[in-house]
């Protein structure tokens, strides 16, 4: 699937690609991302000898306990690394996820399903819609827990090259939106209560009887979706897929053909087998009393329908798979099937190798408790500065931005930051809703250019597909550009929000009543 492109037809250069160029080029230089996340490892444990050595501390702003940095290089800590180390591995989130979900992906790109949906996408889409109708469906993934990563940015690229453009243009357009913009949508996700939660708890320090619901961000994030999605489009068409030329990938003519009698017999199979899982699902889902959904307090967010989404995901893949390659005669016995399962695992094999030593990392980085040291001094020293509301407010968003850098948990540093932030907003009239809501922001713009974030190498794995020297430093210069556009834009869209005093959520204003 690998392709190339052309340089005698890549315009010249202006300043803005060039400085890409010369970003890709130094990343790349940079080791392989598994050497550098042993590097990574290392670091952790210098670090963490130092910082215990010269009792690196801080007092958590919600219990008032003393946090130390926890040393990693003594008998403890290499008990601790040795009996954890398969523990580690096990329990990293985005490994299994992507397992599992790939086999069903598996089935169903084995089958010919994949293409032939994706030629008749890309038959049927407009070639300046793609882009838009790419971001704005891996904005709306967040619904679905991280089927973004795993299922939406692979097909985004496919997609891409069906419509004779470069794969990578589809993989960054669609990590911009699922990534960059993850806390805007349509709908409400299940991060919403999770947030909402603890910024109730920070408001309480205040006022005992205040609430916050889960939807008290629910406009401004609703509108937010079109945001993201002009800006990452934008910056796709003119920026990133500029300088990456054009896509002579061997798969473009194939994938354009027109569908043969089989490969339309194969859809309407498909078509009928996807029907009839989803009255299933929502025979399990949306009647009062449903089995997935929560037995106590029966509702959907949270449930156990969005908590096993990724069974939801194999199925959606399996099942129609199945379908369309008994339709179209691509699958003759279950051998094929069961071969279609262990090649999508073959294709793995860099990102399991890549997520060991990853999940190693971000295990000791916990554990040395550098993170929650680094994030509680940032927050101390924004609030040592003495700005207005509204600078502060940026304020937030941009240190939100910065510590995602190395902290990656949206609600473990919303855990850290609200206390601190959230009553000190409240006696200056802002409401916590609003201090929750630039955070949101800050914590979605800088996902996509840290190789700390669980799925970046991941994503790195995907270029690789199309461009075998992909690296971090190609990924980094590709998404860079979204960050920079989405900070300026989303931030002036939250303050002229602010501004023209529009609630945020049902009920909600920016500016609590006792201070209007």
């Amino acid at each position: 699937m690998t392709g190339t492109t052309d340089p005698t037809l890549v315009p010249p250069p202006g300043m803005s690609q060039r400085w890409l160029t010369w970003i890709e080029r130094a990343g790349n230089r940079l080791p392989d991302p598994v050497t550098l996340f042993v590097m990574f490892c290392g670091l952790v444990l210098v670090a963490s000898a130092a910082g215990a050595a010269a009792g690196w501390s801080v007092v958590h702003p919600a219990t008032g306990k003393t946090i130390e940095v926890v040393s990693l290089l003594n008998g403890e800590g290499l008990r601790r690394i040795v009996t954890d180390l398969t523990r580690n591995f096990a329990n990293f989130p985005p490994l299994f996820t992507v397992l599992v979900a790939m086999i069903g992906v598996g089935v169903a790109e084995a089958s010919g399903l994949l293409s032939a949906l994706l030629r008749r996408l890309a038959l049927a889409t407009p070639r300046t819609l793609l882009t838009p109708t790419v971001v704005f469906l891996s904005v709306m993934s967040s619904l679905a827990s991280d089927v973004g990563y795993v299922v939406l940015i692979p097909l985004a690229a496919m997609l891409f090259a069906a419509a004779g453009r470069h794969p990578l243009a589809g993989i960054a357009a669609s990590f911009a939106g699922v990534s960059g913009g993850f806390s805007a949508n349509l709908l409400l996700g299940s991060l919403d209560p999770l947030l909402a939660g603890i910024t109730e708890v920070a408001a309480r320090l205040v006022d005992p009887t205040y609430t916050v619901n889960a939807a008290a961000n629910y406009y401004f994030m609703a509108a937010s979706t079109g945001v993201v999605t002009l800006l990452a489009w934008w910056v796709t068409d003119r920026i990133v897929e500029p300088q990456l030329g054009p896509w002579k990938g061997k798969a473009d003519s194939a994938q354009s053909a027109a569908l043969s009698a089989a490969e339309k017999r194969g859809l309407r199979w498909a078509a009928i087998a996807a029907l009839v899982l989803a009255v299933l699902i929502a025979w399990a889902v949306v009647p009062e009393g449903a089995p997935l959904r929560d037995p106590k307090t029966g509702t959907v967010i949270p449930s156990p329908f969005l908590n096993g989404i990724v069974a939801v995901i194999f199925a959606g893949f399996l099942v129609p798979g199945l379908a369309y390659g008994l339709g179209a005669g691509t699958f003759k016995n279950d051998r094929d099937v069961a071969k279609s399962m262990a090649d999508s695992m073959s294709t793995l094999g860099y990102y399991i190798v890549l997520s060991f030593f990853a999940a190693q990392f971000i295990a000791w980085f916990g554990w040395s408790q550098l993170g929650f040291i680094t994030a509680v001094n940032g927050a101390e020293g924004l609030k040592s500065l003495g700005l207005g509301p509204m600078p502060l407010m940026v304020g937030i968003l941009l240190m939100a931005a910065l510590i995602n850098l190395v902290m990656g948990s949206a609600s473990a540093k919303w855990a850290v930051l609200a206390p601190v932030f959230v009553p000190m907003f409240m006696l200056m009239g802002i409401a916590p809703e609003a201090t929750q809501l630039a955070y949101r922001i800050g914590d979605s713009l800088t996902n996509i250019i840290t190789p700390l974030m669980a799925y970046f190498p991941m994503v790195v794995a995907f270029a690789r597909k199309y461009r075998e020297d992909a690296g971090i430093g190609t990924l980094t210069a590709m998404m860079l550009p979204y960050s920079l556009v989405m900070a300026i834009g989303w931030t002036a869209f939250m303050l002229a929000w602010f501004a023209l005093g529009i609630p945020i959520g049902p009920g909600v204003e920016a500016i609590l009543p006792t201070a209007q």
